[in-house]
This record gives structure tokens, sequence and C-alpha cells, in this order.
């Protein structure tokens, strides 16, 4: 099972957008992965009711920290924003609902596959030793 369908099955099993993308990819112990995971509940639903950033792409960009942390973090957060953003639509949960518009421009399924897109595609080399 790829880490795409790994995230995309915790989804569906009890996990939000961003505790899914950091449960697929982190590769650690069971209690590094249950801190990780509690500290990512509080980015459901756009942090918190859609009208911010998707859950999946902070979830790609917490574990790009984790990976390479230090002063360049930010510039591979952005790098995996602008990545998710061509593949998706956009960042911002409301808007990848279609919450103004009416028109979903990305499921959250989706949403998931493509944050951990645009991390891999990001970090590679980082990408392939987590896995």
């Amino acid at each position: 099972m790829t880490r795409e369908e790994k995230a995309v099955y915790y989804k569906h099993n009890g996990f939000n957008c961003c505790q899914s993308v950091i449960k697929a990819m982190i590769d650690s112990s069971d209690s590094d992965k249950e801190i990780l995971t509690n500290a990512a509940s509080g980015f459901a639903v756009g942090m918190g009711g859609m009208e911010a950033t998707c859950g999946a792409l902070i979830g790609a960009t917490m574990m790009a920290g984790i990976v390479k942390p230090g002063r360049k973090s930010a510039i591979t957060a952005r790098e995996i924003l602008n990545k998710f953003q061509e593949y998706s639509g956009a960042t911002i949960c409301k808007d990848l609902k279609g919450k103004d518009t009416g028109v979903v421009l990305c499921e959250c399924d989706d949403c998931i596959r493509n944050a951990i897109r645009a991390f891999n595609e990001v970090l590679p080399m980082e990408s392939e030793r987590e896995g």
C-alpha cells in the first residue's frame, strides 16, 4: 500500500486530513506517531472550520519540518504549498470545498494524495528514507 493509499485509509477510519498525512508518512515508534497525530488533531477542517489552510497541506509541511528542520524549512514549506496549489487548485479548505462558490476544486481524498505527492516531489530523498 502506498503512502497516499494509507493516508486515505486513515481519513476514512476516524482521522482528519492532517492526521492522516502524518500517520501515513511518519516512520517511527507508535508513541511518536500518537504524539504527532494528537498534535495534528486541531488542524481538522481547515484549522477548525474550513476557513483556513487545508489540513492535508499542513500535515505535509509539518512532516517537512520533521525531516528537514532548520532555517530552510520555510522555503521547503513554500515549495510544498506551491506544488499542492498546482495540483489541487487552492490551499484554503473552504476554496477547495467550494464553500462560497459551490464548485468543489478538490475532494479531501485527493487533497491528501496531492499533499503527499507535493512532499515527495520537493523532498524526494527524504521521502524515500521515510518509506
